[in-house]
């Protein structure tokens, strides 16, 4: 974990080196809602397969303007350590005005470790994205796509207020994530999320958390900056057909 953090801040300090051009910072201010549905199914004690799918919109109820289907193969090491291979495709909206929507493909590999202390399920979570997306130019698609690595890391803090595991919990989350490659110039840091919610279960394998997420993004330009307040609903649907029986948690603030 110290390694992990030495390493974000020498991006961020690499980041803050290379704009030695002076330029005024501007913020963005928008609001979201994002939906999804993420499901864990498990097979054995060592394998199984994850899915999901994710809707962002403009407010509540608005215009859509992101969709995301992800798939992932799933093997647990030593039987409670997941490390997941999978792929993602993504089409976010056009800018206001103009038509073309924007597709991103990714694989993506990612760790996961659960722990409790106390009263508090903590989740940490690596994940590695290789992303090609498009290159849009006068409302066109041009050229080959772009490649990008992202590298994520999530922490994520579940509290039993209630004796009752029927009962809701609290959750607090927030995930960093850094970018690199040739198109990456100024916007090493890409963005930050930071969720404050209630997770409850509505039945055996089906639960759901919902709250407010801060989303913190930094434009390519380098001195631009999206500040999106996002009412979240996220439902998380996990099936044990292994001996274990357990329902594992390996979703959390994906997209």
């Amino acid at each position: 974990m110290r390694q992990l953090c030495l390493i974000l801040i020498a991006c961020f300090s690499l980041e803050a080196a290379a704009q030695v051009t002076p330029a005024t910072k501007q913020l963005n201010y928008h609001t979201q809602a994002w939906y999804s549905l993420n499901s864990t199914f498990r097979f054995s004690e060592q394998w199984g397969m994850v899915g999901d799918f994710h809707v962002r919109k403009e407010g509540a109820w608005g215009q859509d303007r992101f969709y995301l289907l992800r798939f992932g193969a799933v093997h647990w090491i030593q039987g409670k350590y997941p490390v997941i291979l999978g792929v993602a495709r993504l089409w976010l909206a056009p800018p206001e005005g103009l038509n073309t929507w924007n597709i991103e493909n990714r694989i993506y590999q990612q760790w996961s470790s659960l722990s409790e202390q106390g009263r508090v399920t903590i989740l940490s979570r690596i994940r590695v994205e290789e992303r090609w997306r498009d290159q849009i130019v006068n409302d066109q698609v041009v050229g080959p796509k772009q490649f990008s690595l992202r590298l994520r890391y999530l922490a994520s803090f579940q509290v039993k207020v209630f004796n009752q595991s029927s009962m809701p919990e609290l959750v607090a989350s927030d995930e960093v994530m850094v970018q690199f490659g040739s198109s990456i110039v100024y916007n090493t840091f890409d963005q930050n999320r930071l969720f404050l919610g209630i997770r409850f279960p509505i039945g055996k394998n089906l639960s759901m958390d919902t709250g407010y997420m801060n989303v913190l993004q930094q434009r390519t330009t380098g001195n631009a900056y999206d500040l999106s307040n996002v009412f979240r609903v996220f439902l998380y649907w996990s099936v044990d057909y292994s001996a274990l029986g357990k329902d594992r948690r390996l979703h959390e603030n994906a997209d």
